[in-house]
């Protein structure tokens, strides 16, 4: 498929999202009265929208190895962060998932509304300190309700090709809890690209890894370890190379 192809398809792909954030948006908010099950359930039906829009407009397909290292209770998810497609695709493998995202978010109209009503981790990111403590205390509540807490440790989405500073934030999460540390790489920015509107065919692939124990380890070496894991991962499941090189925003 050239160039021009895919602007269109993946322009019609931003019209179609738009309109079902149109369409689930206001019906979101007629649900705010059930229970939070019932609020998920259905807030995560356009995420299944969107991946089959992403699939039939777009013909980029999703192949996921490493599901039978999820462990049976939630733990924290340290995910690598290229697209916007992780934060849409990781309740296909982690269920019920509360993710940790700028407080501004779920601000925005509609969208952000109905996205508070999946309770996720709303920190202020113009404070450094109060975002950790937010991240470690309402994800340790999080973790309490049995919800897996998924986090970009990178904090920001990084172009494919590149790594970004891995930090602590979820290290500390996950050593004050003793909850397992499931690590995640994938290569979505090669085919969602962030910031642009053509979408690249092919297929994403998602590597799951083993869980990290993180009893009895201080954050920093658990962070090593996550960070270790994911990286060695993406020069494999790469499809235009992956040097690693350091992404200085």
């Amino acid at each position: 498929m050239t160039a021009k192809p895919r602007r269109i398809r993946g322009l019609l792909f931003e019209v179609a999202i738009a309109i079902g954030v149109f369409i689930w948006g206001p019906l979101s908010l007629l649900t705010t009265p059930f229970s939070y099950r019932v609020r998920y359930w259905f807030v995560l039906r356009w995420c299944v929208y969107v991946m089959w829009l992403l699939r039939v407009l777009c013909g980029v397909r999703i192949e996921a190895e490493g599901t039978e290292n999820i462990p049976a209770t939630a733990g924290v998810v340290m995910c690598k962060h290229q697209s916007t497609w992780e934060t849409l695709a990781l309740p296909f493998w982690f269920h019920p998932l509360t993710w940790v995202l700028k407080r501004e978010v779920i601000r925005l109209p509609v969208f952000g509304w109905a996205l508070a009503l999946l309770e996720p981790i709303a920190i202020d990111r113009g404070s450094r300190h109060r975002a950790f403590q937010q991240v470690v205390e309402q994800g340790r509540a999080r973790l309490d309700l049995d919800r897996w807490v998924a986090v970009f440790p990178e904090g920001t989405r990084v172009p494919a090709g590149y790594r970004g500073r891995y930090l602590p934030g979820a290290a500390f999460l996950a050593s004050r809890t003793g909850r397992p540390v499931v690590p995640v790489a994938h290569n979505a920015g090669e085919h969602w690209p962030r910031r642009r509107v053509a979408k690249i065919p092919g297929v994403i692939r998602v590597r799951i890894g083993p869980a990290i124990d993180s009893q009895g380890k201080k954050p920093a070496a658990l962070m090593q370890e996550v960070e270790a894991w994911i990286e060695a991962q993406m020069p494999e499941i790469s499809d235009f190379g992956y040097p690693g090189t350091l992404h200085e925003p």
